[in-house]
């Protein structure tokens, strides 16, 4: 499937999501790949994620860029040579690129029951009023849990930690916005963060 969704948060920014309909040689065809991304691709056991990794790069020549244009720091944040920002995930069938001229972190989740299994690794503050037992205790979870991935890969900070050092103010499905922080160190950040749902997924992105 070619593109499923462009956003512009600001005339700085831009956000593409792709739908992963494609096989991966179809995907594979497509894509010119430098030989360590085609040895990372190519050392992937799950044809999912090596969807998922083609999928980006996809992405990345809808925006007008190659495999060429991206490198990686030490801490693993994603870097295009031309000094523009950039976050990249995926997830299942969806991944998504944004890309700025401002720092910029995005996540994409399926909205699956299981995370009620691990909300005690990333809730902290939120537990003042995440209701457990509300009807969209799942979906809540997801849209919190894709802000602080969001923080994460903005602030590409190793030791940042998702319940200790990001805070989720209360939010409303219905208004699609939030505001958080990263309280880490000498460091305390406040973002505006947009959010928003699609066929079971969530995705959020944080803009410095």
């Amino acid at each position: 499937m070619p593109l499923y969704k462009t956003i512009h948060p600001n005339s700085q920014t831009t956000v593409k999501i792709w739908k992963i309909t494609e096989s991966y040689e179809d995907l594979m065809k497509q894509v010119n790949l430098k030989p360590v991304a085609l040895e990372r691709v190519l050392g992937m056991k799950s044809k999912l994620h090596q969807r998922g990794f083609l999928s980006v790069r996809h992405l990345l020549q809808e925006f007008g860029y190659t495999d060429a244009d991206l490198f990686y720091d030490n801490n693993g944040k994603p870097h295009l040579k031309d000094g523009k920002q950039i976050s990249i995930t995926h997830s299942f069938e969806f991944s998504a690129v944004i890309i700025s001229d401002l720092i910029v972190g995005i996540d994409v989740e399926k909205q699956r029951d299981k995370i009620s299994i691990i909300a005690h690794k990333f809730l902290d503050y939120e537990l003042d009023y995440v209701d457990e037992d509300s009807a969209d205790y799942i979906k809540k979870l997801t849209v919190i849990w894709c802000v602080k991935e969001s923080l994460y890969k903005l602030f590409a900070t190793p030791g940042l930690s998702f319940k200790k050092h990001c805070l989720v103010v209360p939010f409303s499905l219905d208004e699609n916005n939030t505001v958080a922080w990263v309280d880490y160190r000498d460091n305390k950040c406040r973002y505006n963060i947009q959010f928003f749902e699609f066929e079971g997924f969530t995705c959020a992105y944080a803009i410095a």
